[in-house]
């Protein structure tokens, strides 16, 4: 049987975060509360929130990358009182990830970083107290689509994942004027890591008809433009944010696999942004994925390739064109720590997920070919 579901409304294009005010009056709010997080202090020159004069805001700026469990429960601690009818998250995905995690935290009550911790570990099920909108200033996590929020928790060397199908975002306004100015190392990352969620999607083991559609759209949609992102052209952005919101959709119901299981060690570790990561890591899972993955051809004449090996080499140019490294030993990774990398990689939800079973051998070899 195959099932697919996301509640979003996508609104997306040019100058729709001006649709902000429209989508608090939909939910039913014309005043109240709003806990608005952002990425700078330059969103607040946006003339939206001009409209927002009946509604008491609070706003606060998140430097962060990568938010960890600390981080989240500052969040909570800083903005409890203040108790948000809506939180509305203007950012990349770790922003987005911020602003949902807190919506499951409200009405319930956290002594210390520990009692959030466990409480994480728990995959507690009930309803957020609280609702979302996302606003991605970024064309690459998908988050405002999606219903999971990474956490990071390096103190106990793991990744946490706070998933509920509650609480996908009540809207998203995917707008690519917010995305325009991003650095071409930031862009292209991004821009990767999405093509790793609908490649990942499309593979996976939840996969579905409806996700695969999408997935191959979002593949078309991005790699169509890169070379566009990379000279500047005026409308690769558009795309770009088209692509991973469609791409966003695709994994919001499979989730991911190898791709990113293995990834998150690399960031975690050695500070490779995470997008660099998957990217480097999606033409080696692929060629051992290829034997499991039916249509496979389609999802090559989406990527506009032959092979997973043009793939990878691709994939390199574009990473180095936007100064970055595209080798695990470009980013300071010791040969030695691949072993322990390697077994670091088998993330439950994710290797799992994967078509192929993963082994921390088989990983290792994955790494190696890329280091």
């Amino acid at each position: 049987m195959n099932r697919y579901w996301n509640p979003v409304k996508t609104i997306e294009g040019a100058g729709v975060f001006h649709r902000l005010p429209d989508v608090l009056t939909e939910m039913g709010l014309v005043s109240g509360k709003l806990l608005i997080l952002a990425w700078s202090d330059q969103v607040w020159s946006h003339p939206v929130f001009e409209a927002l004069s009946s509604f008491e805001t609070k706003k606060m700026v998140l430097t962060l990358s990568n938010p960890t469990v600390s981080q989240l429960f500052q969040c909570y601690q800083e903005t409890k009182a203040f108790s948000p009818d809506v939180v509305v998250a203007i950012g990349g995905g770790s922003i987005l990830d911020v602003g949902k995690s807190l919506c499951y935290l409200y009405g319930k009550e956290f002594a210390h970083e520990d009692a959030l911790r466990e409480w994480i570990q728990k995959k507690d099920t009930s309803r957020p107290a609280v609702q979302w909108i996302g606003v991605p200033t970024t064309a690459g996590t998908g988050s405002e689509v999606t219903c999971w929020a990474t956490i990071w928790d390096p103190e106990q060397n793991a990744k946490r994942s706070m998933e509920n199908h509650s609480n996908y975002a009540y809207a998203a306004l995917v707008d690519p004027e917010l995305t325009k100015g991003m650095p071409a190392k930031l862009a292209v990352s991004s821009a990767l890591d999405a093509v790793a969620h609908a490649v990942e999607s499309y593979w996976a083991k939840a996969t579905n008809p409806v996700s695969r559609a999408l997935a191959l759209e979002a593949v078309r949609t991005i790699m169509g433009q890169m070379e566009n992102l990379l000279a500047g052209k005026e409308n690769a952005p558009e795309a770009m944010a088209r692509g991973s919101m469609l791409a966003g959709l695709a994994f919001s119901n499979t989730k991911t696999t190898a791709c990113h299981s293995i990834s998150y060690p690399l960031t975690m570790h050695y500070g490779i942004p995470h997008g660099a990561a998957v990217s480097m890591l999606l033409a080696p899972v692929m060629e051992m994925n290829a034997v499991c993955v039916p249509e496979m051809d389609a999802l090559l004449n989406a990527l506009g390739t032959d092979s997973p090996q043009i793939l990878g080499q691709q994939i390199r140019l574009w990473l180095q064109h936007s100064g970055q490294p595209a080798t695990l030993e470009g980013w300071g990774v010791p040969k030695q720590e691949l072993p322990r990398l390697a077994a670091l990689g088998m993330t439950k939800g994710r290797a799992d997920n994967n078509p192929v079973e993963l082994t921390a051998e088989s990983i290792q070899q994955i790494l190696e070919s890329i280091y």
